[in-house]
Parts: structure tokens; C-alpha cells; sequence
């Protein structure tokens, strides 16, 4: 990993599931105070699904000068699928939030009942499955939560620490620059500010706040 300064200050923010892009709104203000300039990308993560939005934020960063990526649960899996499709993109580091990069349990939970399945989408095979092991050449980070708040623990049960919807061994994809955890739930990583301060110190300088 390279550890230099990076002054590279456009931040792209990718959303998760069930969400739209005013709900980073409060990650997007924090970014802001850090310094960096910060669009958001929105996709329908219901009927629309991964594919399509892969596709498009392809498209996107196509276009872009050189940005960091920042995203929330599914975003992050969206974002690292991405870079893995097309490497050549313009991305100089990518922050997860709490992404389930080694598929979700409480995904797989659902889907494996038809009266459950459907609130997935179109989005469930890529959070059941999650991502393979990350070789690209763009440095990846995870910032997970280990507040055990979330609709997760009433679907499925945790071996181990969560953040209620997610595991955190499930954030723990090979090939990581970087895992650090803060004290959030799901849903809470969003409006961290430890969050958002660790996600705004790797984008900077390659590390999380704390660690050499």
C-alpha cells in the first residue's frame, strides 16, 4: 500500500440497500468538515440491482478525474465490483462501511424463504454471495461497526461481534489495506463521526487513524 499523502479531495459516495442518496447526508456533511468534496451516486438497489448499477457507476467514474469511493453496506460491494471490472478506473482509495464483502448470513437467511426473499430484490444474489478476494491495485479499507443494534440479530445468529446487521468477520475480505472497528451499529456507521473520521484519515494518507 502506498502510504504518501494523497491530495486527491473529491469523495464519491455510493449508498446501501433500501436507501436513497439523501441518506448519506449526514456522512457527506462530516466529509465536507474533513475537507473533501463530496457527490453522492444513487441507484434503485430493489428493482434495479447490482448489475445496472455497477454498469452505470462505471460510466461514472469513466468520466471522472481522479476520486476516492466511500460506500455504505450493498454500496461497497458495488463500488468494489467496479473497480474489479474495470480496473483502469480513476480511483485512488475506497473506503467500506460496513459492507458484508463476504456475503451475508442475514441475506442468505431471507432469501431462502419466497415470503422473504423479495425484500432483497434484485440485489440478494450479490449480498449472499459477497466479493471475491480483492487483488486490485486501488487500496480498500473497511470501517466496521460493533454495536449490535439492527433487524439482523432477529434473522440470523452471529458467531461473534456485529453491528447487528452484519458480522464482523463477514467485513473481513482477503486482500484488505486496511479493518478498523468503531463503536456503531449498521445503520449508525452512516452518521459516526468516528466513522467518518477514520474513512476521512485513509483516504488522506492510506491508514486509519491509530494504526502505523
Amino acid at each position: 500500500m502506498n502510504d504518501a499523502r494523497d491530495d486527491t479531495t473529491r469523495v464519491l459516495l455510493v449508498h446501501g440497500i433500501w436507501n436513497a442518496k439523501s441518506w448519506l447526508a449526514p456522512l457527506a456533511r462530516r466529509l465536507r468538515r474533513e475537507g473533501f468534496e463530496v457527490e453522492v451516486f444513487g441507484y434503485p438497489s430493489i428493482l434495479g440491482g447490482p448489475e445496472p448499477a455497477i454498469a452505470a457507476l462505471i460510466e461514472r467514474l469513466q468520466a471522472s478525474p481522479p476520486v476516492h469511493l466511500v460506500g455504505h453496506s450493498l454500496g461497497g460491494l458495488i463500488g468494489l465490483e467496479a473497480l474489479r471490472r474495470a480496473p483502469g478506473l480513476p480511483v485512488r482509495r475506497m473506503v467500506c462501511l460496513g459492507s458484508p464483502l463476504c456475503g451475508s448470513g442475514a441475506a442468505r437467511r431471507l432469501g431462502r424463504h419466497a415470503w422473504t426473499a423479495p425484500v432483497l430484490g434484485r440485489s440478494g444474489a450479490l449480498l449472499q454471495t459477497g466479493c471475491v478476494p480483492w487483488d486490485g491495485h486501488v487500496p480498500v479499507a473497511m470501517v466496521a461497526g460493533n454495536v449490535a443494534r439492527g433487524i439482523g440479530r432477529l434473522i440470523t445468529r452471529f458467531d461473534g461481534a456485529s453491528d447487528g446487521t452484519v458480522g464482523l468477520e463477514e467485513t473481513r475480505l482477503p486482500g484488505l489495506a486496511a479493518h478498523c472497528v468503531v463503536p456503531a451499529s449498521h445503520t449508525g456507521l452512516v452518521f459516526s463521526a468516528d466513522a467518518a473520521h477514520q474513512a476521512a484519515c485513509f483516504l488522506r494518507n492510506g491508514r486509519f487513524d491509530g494504526q502505523d
